[in-house]
């Protein structure tokens, strides 16, 4: 009896369903606001580029920084981030600013609404959302300063202070000060926020010495000093006085909005900064590795790009230089690069976008995003096959509001007829529409169009309009579960589905990053059951690797293509062929 090395097949995994049409070039979000993924064959390798495209910030759709868990300790994914705040408006971004992992704190500048939550790094860039849309790349410094009854004594803000130092600590920090030993803390209340150039004037509202941490009003702010700058705060703040705090920015920089802080600087005037001169070692700007960054087009539009890295067969990554040859080429005239690396990620509506390095989510501390608070369609399946395998029967039909309005829903069948016809008055929420429109039947085939119009309160009106197709061509994707030995003996794996319709049909067997491994049919099918076999080997006819693979069918009728996909695991063994 003779032994010889066999591949054993196939264990089926989860059945992963893609019913729908092929992958799209371009996609939009709603309205002003798209995604494209483009696949840029290298020498080095394939290099996977993401692109959300939206306009020049402002109205329904702006740009916007975004703090995980709302505050500056701590640290979320972006998703996460993006479902907490779903209710007060709809997100698509990438990650922002670099941090220190193990409390979450960002590296530089950190601006919302015109407060200063996180001052800048004073060798790295930080990028800012104009009043007028314009987004503003710059290196600038910053000071804060406290007075009392005698002069100025520095400030940090929202950091840890050093030995004879003070730090100011707003309700961005967290509920409470960190533990400083020796400190004294003067509880402020109320407190404007720390706004770059405005005077602040509070009151001292409590004195603490030497406890292990102060609570942070939600509206007020802690002064906290240890050494000689607890001797100095405790002469001066007294309960009832009033204290003075101001942060300037140098040089000052009037009309921010909002701010974020990365670098560095990648383009200038349309062209490649090739040497910014920032804060960054030679192995985080040269190595190929997961990218982001932030530009702005010629028209004003922003876009956000995160580049997959590290992951050969799907995307290899970029280095710095070309990342921003990459910006220039999408059209932006100016940009700034974001963390990198494992933190690289783009998300839409708490659905993750890209592929980050690590496989998971990394949590991170800040996020740059595109908002909008008009009313939004959710994604629907693009195409929905209610044959009942199980695989996009049901398609979940819904429209959000993040503020109260004048609602027109209708929705319309292929035949032009609009089963949902209806103007309601509404709260701000998140809606179902039916679907089927009439309880207990088959939806026709073919395209169908939910549309939401909206008047808020202000007479503000947007809308959004969604497609999607019902089309039964394609269902009931199965894989045989057999032990797969290479020819000339053994078996074969059979891949099985189902056509209510004849139609052109594409069989391959693919590896988990979607690389054809071997097409296995090319064809008009007929209707009914259809089958094809996979022998294990390649398109050079060798065996492949161990590992996870999936069968992908797409079909192309007259109502359009659909698409499904059911994966499957192969493992190479030692073992003995059928009849030896």
């Amino acid at each position: 009896m003779r032994r010889r090395l066999s591949i054993l097949a196939v264990v089926g995994l989860a059945s992963v369903a893609l019913a729908g049409v092929a992958r799209a070039q371009e996609r939009e979000l709603w309205p002003g606001v798209s995604f494209r993924q483009t696949i840029q064959p290298t020498p080095n390798g394939p290099v996977v580029v993401d692109v959300l495209t939206g306009p020049r910030p402002g109205g329904t759709t702006t740009l916007e920084p975004l703090l995980s868990n709302d505050t500056l300790t701590g640290r979320e994914t972006l998703t996460k981030i993006e479902q907490r705040l779903s209710a007060s408006a709809t997100y698509a971004g990438i990650n922002g600013d670099l941090f220190n992992l193990h409390t979450g704190l960002p590296s530089g500048a950190l601006i919302r609404e015109g407060r200063i939550l996180s001052l800048p790094s004073n060798g790295r860039s930080t990028a800012a959302i104009m009043s007028d849309g314009t987004l503003d790349v710059r290196r600038v410094i910053a000071t804060g300063a406290w007075t009392g009854t005698g002069v100025a004594h520095p400030f940090v803000l929202n950091r840890i202070p050093d030995a004879n130092g003070t730090a100011l600590f707003t309700s961005a920090w967290g509920a409470s000060t960190p533990t400083v030993s020796g400190s004294v803390a003067v509880v402020l209340f109320p407190f404007g926020g720390a706004t770059p150039g405005i005077d602040q004037l509070a009151a001292v509202q409590s004195v603490v010495a030497g406890a292990a941490s102060v609570a942070i009003p939600p509206d007020g702010a802690v002064l906290l000093a240890s050494g000689t700058g607890a001797a100095q705060l405790q002469a001066e703040a007294v309960v009832g006085a009033t204290l003075k705090t101001r942060v300037d920015l140098q040089p000052a920089w009037p009309g921010v909005v909002s701010a974020i802080g990365g670098g560095p600087q990648i383009v200038r005037n349309g062209a490649v900064v090739f040497r910014a001169g920032e804060q960054f070692t030679t192995s985080q700007l040269g190595e190929r590795a997961p990218r982001s960054a932030v530009g702005q087009l010629k028209d004003g539009g922003i876009i956000l790009v995160a580049v997959d890295g590290r992951q050969p067969g799907w995307s290899v990554g970029m280095t710095n230089y070309e990342l921003a040859q990459t910006l220039v080429r999408l059209g932006a005239v100016t940009a700034m690069a974001l963390d990198g690396g494992g933190s690289t990620e783009m998300a839409f509506d708490g659905t993750l976008l890209n592929r980050p390095s690590a496989g998971v989510e990394r949590p991170i501390s800040t996020a740059l995003a595109f908002t909008y608070t008009g009313a939004f369609v959710r994604a629907l399946l693009p195409v929905v096959s209610p044959n009942g395998d199980g695989v996009d029967d049901v398609e979940p039909l819904s429209y959000k509001l993040v503020k109260a309005a004048t609602v027109t829903v209708t929705l319309t069948a292929p035949d032009g007829s609009t089963p949902v016809s209806q103007t309601l008055d509404q709260q701000p929420g998140t809606y179902p529409v039916p679907f089927p429109p009439t309880a207990g039947t088959s939806p026709a085939e073919g395209v169908w169009k939910l549309a939401v119009a909206a008047t808020d309160e202000l007479g503000e009106q947007t809308g959004m309009m969604q497609r999607f197709t019902v089309d039964d061509t394609l269902g009931f994707l199965q894989t045989s579960l057999p032990r797969l030995f290479l020819p000339p003996g053994g078996h074969d794996l059979t891949i099985s589905w189902k056509l209510t319709r004849q139609a052109r049909v594409v069989v391959t067997v693919e590896t988990k990053a979607g690389e054809v491994v071997r097409t296995l049919a090319r064809r008009r099918y007929d209707t009914g059951a259809q089958s094809v076999v996979w022998n294990g080997l390649d398109r050079a006819k060798k065996r492949v690797k161990g590992g996870v693979y999936r069968a992908h069918i797409v079909a192309t009728t007259a109502l359009g293509t659909v698409e499904l996909v059911r994966t499957f695991a192969v493992r190479q063994i030692a073992g003995q062929r059928p009849g030896s």
